[in-house]
């Protein structure tokens, strides 16, 4: 049985066209999500094949055949060039666009000889390929987001490979010449299958980009702007409920003389160091640590599943490794100490409030001990 191809492209187009227009405001409200537009860009030229198509459907002929055939090349390149900038690959348009240019070319010069059958295949073989590079990219990436980039890995390569049938069906018949656009099964079961998938991804998409504002959102109120690492409230939100068992250290950092840093070097200096000690800390911390700073020039370090003689080891070999460092100012080379703080928690556990006021306790008492050293708060007799 023939579909309606007429009503079924036009519902196609409709949906395809709100779909963009839903993306394309989307965009207004969260531009650092570059891909959406592009994506929006991609899935406007798709629609524009299919308005122009059905007219080609009824009245063939060279001029339109000229449009049709690699617009639809070229919009699922942008597509694909989105799913890139979706990974933040450099360069995203080059490879998109090299093989809409190598597919669209052979299918003008078929088309210009009159052999618009090979055209037809060129355009099938192109859509497939770059839809099958398009899931490729999201299925990569699915560690992300493992249900939305799995879902539309698998949506993509259906359209890809029902355009891929629509070419394997034209190899197949062996006419390259036809007079009129192909309608076969193939077509029929690609029409459903696009329908069905592209209105898929575009769910999902839309989904997947307010899913990432939202986390980016959150990432953004839990890090503090200047050195990135996670912020005061994010810390607390952590361990406000958990209980710190005897292998957990805490770590309060405070670089010594700091408001004298700002007041004599300036807050540019001042932010400079921040960043260096952020730095250090970064280089000497697990993936499982959580590495803090909690307001002004001070910072917290929390190691879990650690012994004692090793927390002391790794905050010494930060406060050496900042007092080793020079940092050039336009008065000369400033040198800067760091003074810490070690608190455990305990066997049967104790709040992260209380290791925290412990571990700040041992700090004041290296600030008075002279700074530039680590205090461990009595643990050591304790233990």
């Amino acid at each position: 049985m023939q579909l309606d191809y007429n009503s079924i492209l036009l519902a196609l187009g409709f949906s395809g066209l709100c779909l963009a227009m839903t993306t394309a405001g989307l965009w207004f409200s969260a531009r650092a999500e570059r891909f959406m537009m592009t994506w929006a860009v991609g899935i406007l030229i798709v629609v524009g094949n299919i308005f122009v198509y059905d007219y080609y459907v009824r009245s063939p002929s060279l001029a339109l055949g000229m449009f049709v055939l690699p617009s639809l090349i070229c919009g699922f390149a942008v597509i694909h060039a989105a799913a890139l900038q979706f990974r933040e690959r450099p360069r995203p348009f080059q490879l998109p666009f090299l093989i809409a240019a190598i597919f669209s070319g052979f299918a003008l010069v078929s088309l210009s000889f009159g052999y618009d059958g090979a055209g037809f295949l060129a355009q099938n073989l192109g859509s497939a390929t770059l839809l099958l590079l398009t899931a490729g990219v999201y299925w990569r990436g699915r560690a992300e987001m493992p249900v939305y980039l799995t879902t539309l890995a698998v949506l993509y390569a259906a359209c890809g490979l029902s355009f891929g049938i629509c070419a394997f069906v034209l190899m197949a018949d062996g006419h390259m010449v036809l007079g009129h656009a192909p309608g076969n099964w193939a077509e029929n079961l690609n029409i459903l299958v696009s329908i069905i998938g592209m209105s898929g991804v575009g769910a999902i998409t839309l989904s997947l980009t307010q899913t990432r504002l939202a986390l980016r959102h959150r990432q953004d109120a839990e890090t503090d702007p200047l050195t990135g690492l996670m912020n005061r409230r994010a810390l607390f939100a952590r361990y406000d409920h958990r209980r710190l068992g005897a292998f957990v250290a805490v770590v309060a950092f405070d670089l010594d003389n700091f408001k004298h840093i700002n007041d004599s070097y300036g807050h540019a200096v001042g932010d400079d160091v921040l960043c260096l000690f952020a730095g250090i800390m970064r280089g000497n911390s697990r993936p499982a640590d959580q590495v803090v700073r909690l307001g002004g020039e001070e910072f917290a370090l929390v190691m879990p599943r650690i012994l004692p003689e090793k927390a002391e080891s790794v905050a010494e070999k930060i406060r050496a490794e900042l007092a080793a460092g020079l940092i050039q100012t336009d008065m000369g080379p400033l040198r800067c100490t760091v003074s810490a703080g070690i608190a455990f928690g305990t066997e049967e556990g104790s709040s992260f409030e209380d290791v925290l006021r412990r571990a700040d306790q041992a700090l004041y008492e290296a600030k008075r001990d002279g700074r530039n050293r680590i205090a461990t708060g009595g643990w050591r007799a304790a233990g």
